[in-house]
């Protein structure tokens, strides 16, 4: 046999064993691929549990940014028992709200009721002046700048996140927006600068990035609600600091609703809602707080000194 014979038999016969293998390979990923199908199917099928009201009514515009909780109770599907229990407070325009106690006390699941990501179980939440419920939820999510506790970029360039609110948004105004976000210094660095890319999820840019990408995101929009659960977790105090510092400027006649777990990130708030096991223990100032309520004596105590707490409550009632 000649040699080239001899390769071709070898050849041929590696051709026939690929295809046995090929065939294997399919029988096993067919039904895979089957499985997987019927389980994205149901998931596009599945009916939405929040669904726009019949008969629409529009927002208030003289109750413009005002956001209550009235006797709010909420559980999650399925659920035996309440997360929230009688929720009641007002955060009005141009005050700052700021919400903290323990973790699982339901400070997110309280700021998530605000642009209808759940309904509420008991009681009502109205916005300007308006049931959540009766409102559409373009009308409601239009007024609202949210920054959830995990950043959230999508796959594009850093310009296209910053104006995903507004394509034909200004540069100007985005420029302004990641000023305002601290964003500046780490895009400017960046080779493409606002053009640089961002993968999906924003997986190329660091935590506090990602962040402050957010934030800037929320402030381009120039919504009437602004809302930060949590949002300054991944910043260093300084960057915190400057942050709330210019965010004064563009939140001035706003609703602003802070979630936060640093007690420095509340002290200066006009309204401190304490949460403990899904209640409300305390409401009102800093200093207000520090006399009343016990559990947000523990919580500033477990971050600052004694001394710390001390000059920050002389400082509130000087001021």
């Amino acid at each position: 046999m000649q040699v080239g014979d001899m390769m071709a038999i070898m050849q041929y016969t590696m051709q026939i064993v690929m295809s046995f293998l090929m065939i294997s390979m399919i029988s096993i990923m067919l039904p895979r691929a089957a499985v997987s199908a019927t389980r994205i199917m149901e998931i596009l099928d599945t009916d939405l549990n929040i669904k726009d009201a019949k008969d629409l009514q529009k927002l208030d515009s003289s109750k413009k940014g005002l956001v209550e909780f009235k006797n709010v109770s909420f559980r999650y599907p399925d659920a035996d028992t309440e997360i929230l229990t009688d929720i009641n407070f007002t955060a009005e325009p141009g005050k700052t709200t700021a919400i903290i106690g323990s973790t699982g006390s339901g400070k997110s699941t309280i700021v998530n009721l605000i642009p209808r990501f759940y309904d509420v179980t008991a009681g009502s939440l109205c916005v300007d002046g308006v049931n959540v419920k009766n409102v559409s939820q373009k009308d409601l999510r239009d007024i609202i700048g949210f920054v959830p506790q995990k950043g959230v970029l999508f796959s594009g360039t850093i310009e296209s996140n910053i104006k995903y609110a507004d394509e034909n948004m200004s540069d100007e105004r985005m420029i302004e927006a990641a000023r305002i976000a601290q964003a500046t210094e780490f895009i400017e660095a960046k080779p493409e600068k606002y053009q640089e890319p961002i993968a999906q999820g924003g997986t190329n840019v660091s935590g506090g990035q990602k962040q402050r990408l957010s934030i800037a995101r929320a402030v381009a929009s120039d919504p009437e609600i602004y809302v930060f659960d949590d949002s300054f977790s991944a910043l260093d105090y300084k960057t915190d600091c400057k942050l709330r510092e210019d965010l004064k400027e563009v939140t001035k006649d706003k609703t602003v609703i802070i979630v936060a777990q640093r007690i420095n990130t509340v002290l200066n708030a006009d309204q401190i809602i304490t949460l403990d096991e899904g209640k409300i223990v305390g409401k009102g100032t800093h200093t207000e707080l520090m006399k009343t309520c016990e559990t947000y004596r523990q919580i500033a105590l477990s971050q600052l000194s004694e001394e710390e707490l001390e000059n920050t409550m002389q400082e509130g009632s000087e001021n």
